[in-house]
């Protein structure tokens, strides 16, 4: 059975993620200016801002990728550095938005979703059964045991993102992020991947990062929501405080009355 990670330390929720001062580039571009978070155990966090605001960049260091130019990312107790990125993405499950797929892709979604397990035993390792249990446990979470054996290239964009998340989810992370997991997707696919998202993070006691550009994208549920803009966290907060008009407004240089028709829309998600 797949273990769904602690947690707590005593009565106090943990710092999961501590990012202090961060500046990354790319080439000429500076993704992230001075960008400092911390993250506790058990959260579930929104991002939102325009595009290009650097909210990808964010999960890319948590996920232990990138290179920093200043500052230190510390993630489950490790301090980010080029030589420990892959031991702390065994503890980090990324989701990316719904990619188009082959249909001529020679794997099953069983096999697919087995793929999150080699991040844990190495390429050189054969799956055993214990693995195999941990695939099938998670598809069945994500309603997916039916179309285990179809061909992932064959599947429509929601149950194609269904599978990722499975995938994720057969690493046993701690840290769930999910970048864009809504785009292109219909809205029916979408209010269920949404839905999906929030049961999992319960369940699993995950700590939970999802990145958005979209408002009807993001999930109601978030215990706290973070807004960036040029690469700066330009105000954070829970959503009551964060999702107003007029701040949507400013950070998204966009009417008020606009902000609020994605809003409503973010209402009937």
């Amino acid at each position: 059975m797949i273990r769904a990670p602690a947690v707590k330390d005593g009565t106090v929720s943990k710092t999961m993620i501590n990012i202090e001062n961060a500046v990354v580039s790319y080439r000429e571009d500076v993704a992230l200016r001075g960008v400092s978070l911390k993250v506790r155990a058990g959260e579930f966090l929104g991002i939102v801002g325009p595009n290009g605001a650097g909210k990808t960049t964010l999960l890319t260091i948590v996920n232990g990728l990138g290179k920093l130019l200043s500052g230190q990312v510390t993630i489950l107790g490790e301090h980010f550095d080029p030589n420990n990125g892959h031991s702390i993405r065994k503890k980090v499950g990324y989701v990316a938005q719904v990619q188009n797929i082959d249909p001529r892709m020679p794997m099953s979604v069983r096999e697919v979703v087995m793929v999150g397990r080699y991040g844990l035993l190495g390429l050189l390792r054969r799956p055993a059964s214990h693995d195999w249990e941990i695939v099938d446990e998670v598809l069945e979470m994500v309603g997916m045991t039916e179309l285990a054996r179809r061909p992932i290239g064959h599947l429509s964009g929601g149950e194609q993102q269904r599978v990722a998340i499975a995938r994720c989810l057969a690493q046993e992370p701690q840290i769930f992020l999910l970048d864009e997991p809504t785009a292109s997707l219909d809205w029916r696919a979408k209010t269920d991947i949404l839905e999906l998202v929030k049961l999992i993070h319960d369940s699993r006691n995950l700590t939970t990062l999802v990145v958005t550009h979209d408002l009807s994208a993001l999930p109601l549920a978030c215990d706290r929501v973070v807004l960036m803009k040029e690469g700066h966290i330009w105000g954070e907060g829970s959503p009551e405080e964060t999702l107003t008009d007029d701040k949507l407004s400013e950070l998204y240089d966009m009417p008020t009355a606009a902000v609020r028709a994605r809003r409503a829309e973010t209402t009937l998600a």
